[in-house]
Parts: C-alpha cells; structure tokens; sequence
C-alpha cells in the first residue's frame, strides 16, 4: 500500500452531506395552524407536479451516473430544489407547524426563510450502487422513515402526531413544546437523509440515528 493510499485508508468517512436546520419559533399563532391546510394548498399542487419531475430526473440521473459516474449539476440542483421547497412547506404547514411565515414559492436558497435543507453535490458517485441502493440498501431505513414522517409524503407518523400535540398546546398555552420540537426536528432530518440517498444524490449511508434539534450536529 503506497503512502496516499495509507492516508485515504485512514481518513474518516465523509460526514452526512445531506443539511436540515430550522429555527425555533416558542409561539407560532394559536389558531392559524387551523387554516394551514387551506393557506398551503397552492404549495401542494405545485409540489405534486415537482415531484413527478423529481422521479423523472432521478431516473435520467441514474442514466448519467451509470455512463459518467457524475450527477448531472443541473438535475441535482433541481431535485435538491424540489426537496428544499417541500422541507419548508412541511415545516410551515402540517409537517412541523414550526413557522408563520408563508413559504416562497422557490426552489432556491431563502437565507432568511426559518427552515433550509441543502444537500452537498458530489463530485463522483458509485456506478455500481445506483443498482442496489435505490431499493435494496435504503429499505430498513424507508420502514423507519415511514414509521418516523409516513414515507415521502413527511405528514404522517410520528412527526404527524408530534405536529398534532404541538398545535393542540399552541391552541391552550400560545407555547410550542420544545421537546417535540426537537424530535420533530430530528425525524425529517433523518427522512432528508434517506430521501436524498435514495434518489442517488449521495453515496453516503443515512446514519441509524435521530439526530434532534434545530442544527445538525458537529
């Protein structure tokens, strides 16, 4: 084994590429998350045709990453656009309740909008796990994600129950509670991982972990 390879045998694994943050907001409005479902609407039907164009360009990609071994940046963008807008619709409506504020409707970075999701682009990617990865590796961590947010759809599971606590307690006290915050926070934080792993923008494996709170973990 040559010195560079010593060195690259050595190093760390990549930390999760894959960045979900939002900022705590203790007394969102106590009746408006009523309305939400009405308000967020418009968002829906746009991110329903999104996602159809998200599918569409995950199989084109996996075309490109077979023959080249890159993520074609332009599709990448996109998809991780797709996967921002939805991360704060879901965090504005009924994904998390975490914000008032009305999400924009973009696919690009909104530095001051309270929730962001990023997904580092790489540089290269397995040819060979675009085979197994999509189905066969991501499968115990899609059983946990459905269990945790109800699978793609981030409204059901764990983190529905959560967001149903949460706005009867905003409902009473005008207070949302921030451990269930914090878990909320950690169950799409693990569905971003496995959802961009899964759509082959990453090779790095979702960890077992549900890592909580409003910022990923150094």
């Amino acid at each position: 084994m040559t010195p560079a390879e010593t060195l690259v045998a050595a190093a760390p694994p990549p930390a999760n590429p894959v960045t979900l943050e939002a900022t705590y907001d203790p007394a969102p409005s106590r009746w408006l998350w009523l309305v939400k479902w009405l308000l967020a609407l418009p968002h829906y039907l746009v991110l329903a045709a999104l996602f159809v164009a998200f599918v569409v360009v995950t199989v084109i990609a996996w075309f490109a990453i077979l023959i080249t071994a890159r993520y074609p940046r332009a599709l990448f963008d996109f998809n991780v656009g797709v996967l921002r807008w939805s991360w704060r619709v879901s965090y504005y409506a009924y994904g998390t309740l975490g914000t008032d504020r009305y999400p924009p409707f973009s696919l690009a970075v909104v530095p001051d909008y309270p929730a962001h999701l990023d997904v580092a682009y790489p540089e290269r990617l397995s040819r060979g796990l675009i085979f197994v990865k999509g189905w066969l590796l991501i499968l115990p961590q899609w059983l946990l994600v459905s269990l945790l947010v109800g699978g793609s759809t981030s409204t059901g599971g764990v983190a529905a129950l959560l967001t149903l606590y949460a706005g009867v307690a905003l409902l009473f006290t005008g207070i949302y509670p921030r451990g269930m915050y914090d878990l909320n926070l950690g169950a799409h934080r693990w569905a971003a991982r496995v959802v961009a792993y899964g759509a082959l923008m990453t090779d790095v494996y979702p960890p077992f972990r549900l890592d909580q709170g409003e910022r990923e973990p150094q």
